[in-house]
């Protein structure tokens, strides 16, 4: 075992971690965040990632796609 506790003989169902990741992204778990505000949010990932496009070509900066749970704790912090 090395020094991070990860072990490389650990069986891995690298088929299982795939899907959940594709769930997650499925999911409207995203939002689109900028430097001044929470764009979107509730999007699923394909979503988000063309609102970010379109929101880029109107020459909005400091865009991100976040979970929506970051996208909340953003806006509090500008209260």
């Amino acid at each position: 075992m090395s020094v991070t506790g990860y072990s490389n003989n650990s069986p891995v169902d690298e088929e299982g971690v795939a899907e959940a990741s594709l769930d997650e992204l499925d999911q409207p778990f995203w939002s689109v965040i900028s430097f001044e505000r929470s764009e979107v949010v509730g999007l699923v990932y394909e979503e988000a990632f063309k609102k970010l496009e379109e929101l880029e070509a109107q020459g909005i900066t400091g865009l991100c796609i976040v979970t929506n749970a970051a996208a909340a704790r953003v806006a509090a912090g500008k209260d």
